[in-house]
């Protein structure tokens, strides 16, 4: 009896094996699931048959691309359209004249039922009559309850006046506060957003929206630059938006699988990258940072063939040097693809994590080569 048993189990399990196997090669090939693409590698990619072959060609990487933008959005939410596209309603708060340039306070409406506080640094020679185009960057501030306050001046931190000091070179400025900081604090539930990263990056094109708008401005051609928060800000913005046509970002990443190096602590909602001003899903990824279905290798290709400047102090206590190098080596293929490498850029000053003031001028001379008119 035992030997009859032991003789129709085996028979039930190559029945079901079998059941098993041509389910398997019947399933049509969409509900197959694809596995993460190498982040080592950004030029891999799925074709039609899910088999990963790598890009010989722009229009081979720009599948990676879409792929990407689509796990992006994954996490981050949708970015709206023009249903959230609203009048500026630009609001001047004050006005300070600064020598050679003045400084204006502003407010502007973002979306429906959200102003978001900003300042916009003006030089003096741009307001006046026939004075032409002139160029114009957005401004990213790190981590701190006082927005932008620092970056234009209205701090003790040379190392992060970046603002005030393109203003002084002759350049439109705009510094917007980040959503859940300081002052600025919309409901970003009610107002539908699924991660601060992606309110912040809708805040910043409207922030560009408003750029366009200045009779004075070289309209549709800007530099994003940040320190800390502001340099993975600037990184986002340049991910969505192509009108900014420079990056430099500093301090401001490493890979999602080495930050504080993968310590589980920092994975759980409200800590690091899961804090609801970031990408609160990310919490979902605790001791599996692998699987994350993209990172800064990707967002940072993606920003190819745009010239990108990494600054990544050697002594940063939050992103890794090494990580940072890893992402470029990663990201550099595509620039090269597009026949851009010497594009991308990464340096390591001797300092901790700060923006270096011997960074400032090359940082400057890095944007004017990509954005002051020929």
């Amino acid at each position: 009896m035992n030997a009859n048993l032991l003789r129709f189990s085996a028979c039930v399990a190559a029945v079901l094996l079998m059941s098993i196997r041509v389910g398997v090669a019947a399933e049509p090939k969409e509900n197959l699931p694809v596995r993460r693409l190498p982040r080592e590698n950004q030029l891999a990619f799925h074709d039609d048959d899910g088999v990963i072959r790598s890009a010989k060609t722009i229009a081979d990487w720009q599948r990676r691309k879409q792929q990407t933008l689509s796990d992006v959005a994954a996490l981050l939410g949708e970015l709206p359209g023009d249903d959230k596209r609203c009048p500026l309603n630009v609001e001047v708060v004050e006005e300070t004249d600064m020598g050679s340039y003045v400084r204006r306070q502003i407010i502007y409406q973002s979306e429906p039922s959200c102003r978001v506080p900003a300042y916009l640094l003006i030089p003096k020679q741009a307001l006046e009559p026939s004075a032409g185009k002139f160029p114009a960057a957005l401004a990213l501030h790190p981590t701190n309850q006082r927005g932008p306050q620092e970056m234009v001046g209205l701090g003790d931190s040379r190392e992060r006046m970046y603002a005030k000091e393109l203003a002084e070179r002759g350049y439109v400025v705009i510094a917007p506060h980040y959503p859940l900081l300081g002052e600025y604090q919309p409901d970003l539930k009610q107002l539908g957003w699924e991660s601060g990263t992606l309110k912040a990056v809708w805040d910043n094109i409207r922030a560009l929206d408003l750029l366009d708008s200045l009779p004075y401005v070289q309209q549709g051609k800007y530099a994003a630059i940040g320190h800390s928060l502001g340099g993975h800000n600037s990184v986002f913005i340049a991910t969505f938006d192509p009108r900014i046509a420079v990056v430099v970002s500093c301090c401001g990443l490493d890979s999602f699988v080495d930050y504080y190096s993968g310590d589980p602590k920092n994975w759980v909602r409200g800590r690091g990258w899961c804090q609801d001003r970031y990408m609160p899903k990310l919490a979902a990824y605790q001791g599996r940072l692998e699987e994350i279905p993209f990172d800064f290798n990707e967002l940072v290709a993606m920003i190819a063939p745009r010239p990108v400047l990494i600054i990544a102090p050697l002594h940063d206590s939050n992103f890794q040097t090494d990580s940072v190098d890893r992402i470029a080596a990663a990201a550099r293929p595509v620039f090269e693809l597009y026949g851009a490498a010497e594009s991308l850029e990464v340096v390591h000053p001797d300092s901790e994590h700060t923006f270096p003031m011997e960074m400032h001028e090359p940082a400057y001379e890095f944007i004017d080569q990509a954005v002051k008119a020929k």
